[in-house]
Formats: structure tokens, C-alpha cells, sequence
């Protein structure tokens, strides 16, 4: 199956460095939004109850890391064709409420499927999110599926 239009030539590379900057407002927002009740994300006291310096921030908290500039390799592509994949978090600690986070998004993979309406390609990123001492706190992995064209579905 030949490519639908993601340029292969660009895996392995990543955006420039973005700082991020976990308001504790922020985390609030994001919880309440997201419907979930965890004191920890919410409350000082709570969150140092459960043994923790401050409040943390939701397991799915790293989608609101959006970067600066689109990176290279999605820059072109037709946004009427694109649908939200899968996503993954992993983390080596805790995001705290207070934490500035040196971020980055890797281009990682293509893969080639057929479906009921046609060809389209997943395209794999993550973004990885470190601390100001440079350690790795969470890796945010995210699939996007770029379908073809409309006019070439079916043939």
C-alpha cells in the first residue's frame, strides 16, 4: 500500500523545547472539566494527607501541553481528514501543581491500515515532559489517523 500523504522521511525527529509552566488553577479547571472528583487535584491539605507535597494533577493533565508551533511534520497535512486515536500516559512521578516542564513532541512512527472507508495512516507522537533538573517525569503517547482523500475512499 503506497502512503496516503505523512512524510516518513521526518520520524525520529522532534518539535524545538517548550516550557510549561502546572498552575494549580489550571489543575482545577482540568478536573472539574473532566468531572472528577479527587481531592488531590483540588485541595493542599488533601493532597498532603495522601502524602504529597502539593496538589497533582490529573493522569490525562498532559493533553492541555499543546506546543508553541505545529511540528514539521503535521504542518501540511488536510485537517478535514484527521481523527483523534488512542492515547497513553506514563509517568515517572507525579505532575505538581508548581512543576516547569521542559517538553518536546517526537514524531515516532507511521502505520498503514485499511478500514470500511479506506486507507489511512496512524501516526504515532509522544510528548515527553521533563523537570527543571532535566529528569523525565511523564510521556504522553498519542495516535492520529489520517484518512485519505474522499474521493479515493473505496477504489
Amino acid at each position: 500500500m503506497s502512503s496516503v500523504e505523512i512524510d516518513r522521511s521526518l520520524i525520529g525527529q522532534a518539535s524545538e523545547a517548550y516550557w510549561v509552566e502546572v498552575e494549580k488553577g489550571a489543575i482545577r479547571k482540568f478536573a472539574e472539566a473532566i468531572g472528577d472528583p479527587d481531592e488531590r487535584y483540588r485541595d493542599e491539605a488533601a493532597a498532603q494527607r495522601a502524602g504529597l507535597k502539593t496538589i497533582i494533577a490529573p493522569p490525562t493533565f498532559p493533553v492541555t501541553f499543546r506546543a508553541p508551533e505545529e511540528p514539521i511534520w503535521t504542518r501540511l497535512l488536510d485537517r478535514r481528514r484527521i481523527l483523534a486515536g488512542g492515547q497513553t500516559f506514563e509517568y515517572e512521578r507525579p505532575i505538581y501543581a508548581g512543576d516547569r516542564l521542559q517538553c518536546r513532541v517526537h514524531f515516532t512512527a507511521v502505520e498503514d491500515k485499511v478500514g470500511r472507508s479506506g486507507r489511512m495512516e496512524l501516526l504515532h507522537q509522544e510528548i515527553r515532559g521533563s523537570d527543571a533538573d532535566g529528569a523525565l517525569v511523564f510521556v504522553h503517547r498519542r495516535t492520529t489517523v489520517y484518512r485519505e482523500p474522499p474521493q479515493q475512499r473505496g477504489k
